[in-house]
C-alpha cells in the first residue's frame, strides 16, 4: 500500500513539473513573438528602447497622415527618400512609424498622442493632422506639409518666424495662374468649382479662385462635397452646368481624382486641378507643385533639426517654388484639345 502511494506521489509531481514547463515555454514563445512584432513596426514598445535594445540608438520619426491618396503619399515618400539621401536611413539611423487616419479625423488625436510618446520628431501631413498634434503642446520638433495657410490655421506666428516648436512647408498653389490657364483652354462663360467645405485649405483656395474667375467676367458655379461618397453625383451635376472646372488642392477630391476626371472627360469638360499629382490622374493641365518635391523640401528642414544646426522655431516655413506647367496629354486629346497648344497664360 505504501509503495503504491509513493508511486502516485511521484507521478503527480512529474505531471505538475511538465505542466509548469509547458506554461513557461508558452510564455517564452509569446514574449518572443511580441518582440518580433515590435521590431517589425520599427519602434520598440517604450520610449527609452529598453524592450528593444537593438533599436535603442535609432532616432524615431513619426508620420501623422490624414488619409491616403497620391498627393499625400508622394509627400511622405519624398520626405523619407530625402532623409535617406541625407544620411538618415530607415533601420540604420532612424526608425519610422506611420499613423494614417484614412480620413477619420476622430482618430487623429489618439494617433498624435502615440507619436508624441514614442518619437523624437513628427511630420504631420495636412492641416487637420498638423492642428491636432500642435494642439497637444508637443515638446518634440513638429514639421508639417500639405498645409496651405499655416498662419490662418494657427500653426505658426508667421511664415518667416514660426515660433513654438513647429515649422514646415506650404502647398499654396498659384491659384491666379491656374485659373488663367483654365480660361485659356476653351471658350467659357460658366466655370465650376468643387471642393470639400470642411477642409480649410480648400476653402481658402476656392475663395481665391472665385474672385479670379469673377474678375475675368465669368460666372461661378460652386458645389461642395462632404465626403468621397458625394463626389460622383456632384460632378455629374456640375459638368452639365459649366464649361470648365477648377479643383483646389483638396484631399477629398484628390482621393477621387480618377473617377471625377472620367466624368468630366466623358462630358468634354476641361479640369485644372491644384496639383500635378491630381492632374496626372484626372485633369487636363495645371501650373502646379509636386508633392514629392514638397516632401523633400520638408526633409531638408528635418535634417537641419536632426543635425542640431537649428531648432524648428528658427526655420522659416518654406513654400513650393518649383512650379511647372504640367499637361495630361491623354485627357487633353480625349476632349479635343491639342496638347501642343496649351501654354503658360499671359496676363
Amino acid at each position: 500500500m505504501k509503495k503504491t502511494l509513493l508511486i502516485l506521489v511521484v507521478i503527480l509531481s512529474l505531471a505538475i513539473i511538465t505542466v509548469g514547463c509547458s506554461k513557461a515555454k508558452t510564455t517564452e514563445n509569446d514574449n518572443q513573438q511580441a518582440e518580433k512584432d515590435s521590431k517589425e513596426i520599427g519602434l520598440s514598445s517604450d520610449k527609452d528602447g529598453t524592450d528593444n535594445p537593438e533599436n535603442s540608438d535609432l532616432i524615431r520619426i513619426g508620420v501623422l497622415q490624414l488619409l491616403a491618396h497620391d498627393s499625400l503619399d508622394a509627400a511622405r515618400e519624398g520626405f523619407i527618400d530625402h532623409l535617406d539621401a541625407g544620411g538618415y536611413r530607415e533601420g540604420k539611423e532612424i526608425s519610422i512609424l506611420v499613423q494614417n487616419a484614412f480620413g477619420e479625423q476622430a482618430n487623429l488625436k489618439s494617433m498624435a498622442e502615440k507619436l508624441l510618446r514614442e518619437c523624437d520628431l513628427v511630420l504631420a501631413i495636412t492641416t487637420p493632422a498638423a492642428q491636432t498634434i500642435a494642439g497637444l503642446s508637443p515638446e518634440i520638433p513638429i514639421l508639417f506639409t500639405a498645409v496651405t495657410d499655416p498662419v490662418d490655421a494657427g500653426l505658426v506666428d508667421s511664415l518667416s518666424e514660426p515660433g513654438g516648436n513647429i515649422t514646415g512647408t506650404s502647398d499654396q498653389a498659384p491659384v491666379d495662374q491656374q485659373v488663367l490657364l483654365l480660361l485659356s483652354l476653351a471658350e467659357m462663360e460658366n466655370v465650376g468649382l468643387i471642393y470639400n467645405a470642411g477642409e480649410p485649405n480648400s476653402v481658402i483656395q476656392a475663395e481665391e479662385a472665385k474672385a479670379e474667375i469673377e474678375k475675368a467676367g465669368k460666372n461661378v458655379v460652386a458645389l461642395t462635397v462632404a465626403s468621397t461618397n458625394d463626389v460622383q453625383q456632384a460632378m455629374t451635376t456640375l459638368v452639365s452646368k459649366v464649361d470648365g472646372i477648377y479643383i483646389p488642392t483638396d484631399n477629398t477630391m484628390a482621393s477621387t481624382a480618377a473617377a471625377s476626371g472620367t466624368i468630366a472627360m466623358e462630358a468634354g469638360i476641361p479640369i485644372v486641378a491644384g496639383s500635378i499629382d491630381h492632374t496626372s490622374i484626372g485633369g487636363t493641365a495645371t501650373i502646379g507643385i509636386s508633392y514629392y518635391d514638397l516632401g523633400a523640401k520638408t526633409a531638408q528642414q528635418a535634417l537641419a533639426i536632426l543635425s542640431g544646426d537649428k531648432k524648428a522655431a528658427e526655420i522659416p516655413v518654406a513654400l513650393a517654388d518649383d512650379l511647372d506647367l504640367y499637361i495630361n496629354e491623354e485627357y487633353a486629346e480625349a476632349i479635343g484639345i491639342n496638347p501642343d497648344t496649351i501654354e503658360l497664360p499671359r496676363r
